[in-house]
């Protein structure tokens, strides 16, 4: 992502897990705190994630994971099982731009979501946010 870009963009809400990002290029784009947080701190920035994706419109989502410590397992479940569903559902959201953080364990958390999120929500892992923001705008949305 170039100077520009994050110029454009607006800071709508933050707690101690991030900051959640309204990007006019169509997406939102979460920048997560490094220090390990209670899955409902984690939970209350995702429902504003869902809030915004829906009040915006914009159905695709940049998760800028840097040096954030890995979710709890119960915050892994809830997002498999919960709030991914709804954010396709209620939000037709079906695509996640990962930047890599680069703890493994970390990597390890994220691999159990991706591999465990519910079929047709789609992710891709990125080292830079320039071609995580190139992939995310170059996919077409679902109708």
């Amino acid at each position: 992502m170039t100077l520009s870009a994050y110029a454009k963009e607006t800071l709508v809400f933050q707690n101690q897990a991030g900051k959640l990002f309204y990007q006019p290029a169509g997406y939102v784009r979460l920048a997560w705190a490094p220090e390990r947080q209670p899955v409902e701190i984690i939970q209350a920035l995702y429902e504003q994630v869902l809030a915004l994706l829906k009040s915006t419109g914009a159905r695709r989502i940049l998760s800028d994971h840097g040096a954030r410590a890995p979710l709890p397992v119960a915050a892994q479940e809830w997002l498999t099982t919960d709030w991914i569903p709804r954010a396709m559902s209620q939000a037709n959201t079906h695509h996640c731009a990962i930047v890599e953080g680069a703890d493994p364990m970390h990597r390890l958390s994220t691999q159990s979501v991706v591999s465990t999120a519910p079929a047709g929500f789609k992710f891709k892992r990125f080292d830079n946010f320039a071609a995580a923001d190139a992939w995310l705008r170059s996919q077409a949305l679902p109708a």
